[in-house]
């Protein structure tokens, strides 16, 4: 599968903070790619160096095969960006508004009426006329993110696009993104671990100025196979009897918590439940997720 999009080495240096060191990654056609790490953890400097605003101190950036360097230009529609807070005219409605960013693109009037109608049906604002200045944070992101396909780029570039949403919001951001990969690939930074399970094909862990893990999102569940059983037991009295035989077992809320249990540690479980005739109110696997491995690779 091409690569829209190659990160090699990166470096950046503010003061005596090394926020990049060697940060390497690459986003596939029609993939979107979630870029996870704490707040501060450099996420955003990252994009603005892939965008070509932030001069780094090393590495090597490619769009679509073309080098990246700070201060130029893209070629046009070759990326779009959609920030944490995008601003607007707030004076214009949003067909105004894509209208005028078509114009500024270059796109030509007899295809720019069209283009804005699909858009506007993309992020679900066709039927919105009124001025963007009464637009919820919710509209407003679904309107950057139109803006920011309006020349059709070969990569849509999300900062934390759904950072300060309600659930619904964030969900109607989310499929929204889903659906544009359809189009573009998408490079999408987020500290929300659960968003990025939702919709990401591929993503990358950003800690300490490193990427410290990255893969397809299979590819990182299986890094952390091991799943936590939680057993609750119909009489309290039969704990000790649990906790003798599986001293790994710890008490929590009533519960008993088998950390890290294989599938062999289940099968051994259950045969000693069944041996002795203890009663089960629930057996409960809590499987691996991504902040589970995330929370594992921070060291916390």
């Amino acid at each position: 599968m091409k690569n829209i999009l190659e990160v090699r080495e990166i470096r950046k240096r503010f003061g005596s903070k090394q926020v990049l060191d060697g940060v390497s990654f690459s986003v596939p056609e029609h993939c979107v790619f979630g870029f996870i790490g704490r707040n501060g953890a450099g996420k955003t400097t990252t994009m603005r160096a892939v965008l070509g605003l932030l001069r780094t101190d090393g590495g090597e950036i490619e769009v679509c095969g073309e080098p990246v360097r700070y201060g130029a230009v893209p070629e046009s529609g070759l990326i779009g960006y959609l920030p944490d807070v995008p601003e607007f005219y707030g004076c214009m409605t949003a067909p105004e508004y894509l209208r005028l960013c078509g114009e500024i693109a270059g796109i030509e009037r007899s295809a720019l009426k069209t283009r804005c109608s699909e858009l506007l049906g993309l992020v679900g604002l066709e039927k919105e006329r009124h001025r963007i200045r009464g637009f919820s944070r919710g509209m407003k992101q679904r309107l950057g993110i139109a803006q920011a396909l309006i020349s059709r780029p070969r990569l849509l570039i999300c900062d934390e696009p759904t950072s300060a949403l309600d659930p619904v919001g964030r969900r109607e951001i989310l499929e929204i993104l889903r659906t544009a990969a359809e189009q573009t690939s998408v490079l999408f930074s987020t500290h929300i671990l659960s968003d990025v399970e939702r919709i990401c094909g591929r993503a990358a862990f950003l800690e300490g100025g490193k990427i410290v893990l990255t893969g397809s999102m299979d590819e990182l569940r299986a890094m952390r196979s091991d799943t936590d059983l939680a057993l609750t037991l119909s009489d309290p009295a039969d704990t000790e009897k649990v906790t003798a035989a599986f001293p790994q077992a710890s008490l929590s809320d009533g519960r008993l918590i088998f950390p890290k249990a294989s599938e062999k540690d289940c099968a051994a479980l259950m045969a000693f439940l069944a041996e002795k005739m203890i009663p089960v109110t629930r057996l409960e696997r809590h499987e691996a997720d991504l902040e589970d491995l995330f929370m594992e690779v921070i060291g916390k």
